[in-house]
């Protein structure tokens, strides 16, 4: 079990470290579209473009195809190499077929998909006309991201992440690549963007096409709609997709129910809730990703006790890498969004208004996280439907609290209702695992929660010793105050850790740098997660 532990570990700390290299490009990507292009016509056209292939990459990407593919090619894998493989042939000509198909209807039908999604545009022709233009470029992209996101969930099986994890940055560079030396040589520059676009999709299927082709897939079409692991798949991947859009739909409820207040709301929910996303990103979709392939092979073979000893470890895990990133966003809010956003338009009154809603939805940070490590549990015994019904109910809560909320807290009442609303999201996603598992042994978990509370207080501590004012300045000294501040809170969190004994402690120095105590006669296994 200790093994698996640090197999999990190892593969959460690689996920993490390329999800956070994805995610800083992404930031720089924006910075360098901005540059280029501003706010106005062309890039309305290209964000409302690119808006439906990207969230189709960010729901495939980040476990929607995985959840349905990783627990039956595991169950495959144990039965026999020859059958997992077919398997996997016929998955990847099924999803090809679908996909080009996909593909092609986007391309056709772009007009009416544009004035779906942006029936505004109809009333000026030249935007309209440009936005179907570059939804026709873009399109095709969900190819690419469709195939990669099969070829990831099969790498992950195999216990190889840092390749998938990794695919998301070819497609900011390329973009970046784009802007850089190709929109200039333009007649219509924002079109380097939407090259750019399909550029980083074959860009995510080159990394990992070698790696499969090595790992022993083979690439000749099977065509068999009749395989029952292929329907249970299919069956599988619907309500999994609805499952992981729950997050999408909640803030898609934001973003309207903000379109009734005040001016720049629906600004300050954005900003906020981009920064919540690096932690979800960075600790929730890296330890889920890591997850899956352990607890399928477990689920497989219904051992229980080990499915109940990952998931209580992952959990621990999760609370031990989140409280101090929830505490840290909590009592430097300010300071962290004067240094990212405060420039030009954006005043100190818009930071005070934007730091209000972060706060509110720091709130829910450990909730966000602990629904992703707690769904891959079900998605192992190929139960997707569970966790979008639950789902469900979540965001007929977040509905219910944001309109008792709103009146009184306005936008920070939305923010509020979001957490609440995944705070009853995993307590649901808990209590039912009970018919699936049996009791968790929760009492076994208390000591290392209280360790871990206690070791975060000293961000707490910090915060009453460096006051929120002095690092308030603008310029190379700010980004060097608030950086320092936010490096000692981490240093004096390790730090209590380590004084406590916090045995997260060991596996956080195995997700870092990969070493310790190895099975197979101490020889580590990290060939297998890099390639």
């Amino acid at each position: 079990m200790v093994d698996g532990r640090r197999t999990i570990a190892r593969a959460a700390g690689v996920i993490s470290a390329a999800t956070f290299l994805s995610r800083i490009l992404g930031f720089i990507r924006d910075m360098v579209v901005a540059k280029a292009f501003g706010a106005g016509m062309a890039t309305d056209s290209f964000f409302v473009a690119f808006r439906l292939p990207n969230m189709l990459r960010e729901l495939l990407g980040e476990g929607a195809l995985s959840a349905a593919f990783v627990p039956v090619f595991a169950e495959r894998l144990r039965r026999g190499g020859n059958e997992a493989w077919e398997l996997a042939r016929k998955t990847l000509t099924v999803l090809g077929l679908l996909l080009i198909a996909v593909s092609l209807l986007g391309v056709l039908l772009a007009p009416a998909l544009v004035r779906i999604l942006a029936p505004g545009f109809s009333t000026v022709p030249e935007k309209l006309t440009l936005t179907i233009r570059l939804t026709r470029w873009i399109f095709p992209y969900i190819f690419c991201v469709g195939i990669g996101a099969l070829f990831m969930g099969i790498l992950n099986a195999l216990g190889h992440f840092a390749t998938p994890a990794l695919s998301p940055v070819m497609l900011n560079l390329a973009m970046i690549a784009s802007v850089l030396f190709l929109a200039s040589r333009l007649d219509e520059p924002i079109f380097a963007l939407a090259y750019g676009v399909l550029l980083g999709g074959i860009l995510q299927l080159c990394i990992q096409v070698p790696i499969a082709a090595r790992k022993g897939l083979p690439f000749r079409p099977t065509l068999d709609f009749e395989d029952p692991s292929l329907l249970r798949i299919g069956r599988l991947m619907i309500p999994g997709t609805l499952g992981l859009a729950i997050t999408q739909i909640n803030v898609f409820i934001g973003t309207f129910l903000a379109s009734f207040l005040d001016q720049g709301s629906i600004s300050y929910l954005y900003y906020a809730f981009r920064l919540i996303q690096f932690p979800i990103g960075l600790f929730g979709v890296a330890l889920a990703t890591a997850l899956l392939p352990t607890l399928s092979s477990q689920a497989s073979v219904r051992s229980l006790e080990a499915v109940k000893g990952t998931l209580m470890f992952s959990m621990r895990f999760a609370f031990f890498l989140t409280l101090p990133a929830m505490l840290g966003l909590i009592v430097f809010r300010v300071p962290i969004i004067f240094l990212l956003f405060e420039r030009g338009e954006f005043t100190r009154a818009e930071t005070l208004a934007t730091a209000e809603i972060l706060l509110f939805y720091s709130l829910g940070l450990m909730f966000y996280v602990l629904n992703r490590v707690v769904a891959p549990v079900y998605y192992a015994f190929q139960d997707t439907k569970t966790p979008v019904l639950i789902g469900a109910g979540a965001v007929l809560s977040n509905i219910v609290f944001s309109l008792l909320l709103m009146p009184t807290l306005g936008a920070r009442g939305l923010a509020l209702a979001t957490s609440l609303s995944s705070l009853v999201n995993f307590f649901w996603l808990v209590r039912r695992l009970k018919s699936k598992l049996g009791p968790l042994g929760w009492g076994g978990q208390v000591t290392p929660f209280v360790k871990t509370s206690l070791a975060a207080l000293t961000i707490l501590l910090l915060s009453l010793l460096v006051p929120a004012e002095i690092l308030l300045v603008e310029g190379f000294q700010g980004t060097l105050r608030v950086g320092g501040v936010l490096a000692a809170t981490a240093i004096l969190f390790l730090l209590a850790a380590w004084l406590m004994r916090c045995e997260e402690l060991n596996f956080l120095k195995e997700a870092l740098v990969g070493r310790g105590p190895q099975p197979n006669g101490g020889k580590a296994n990290m060939s297998d997660i890099f390639g």
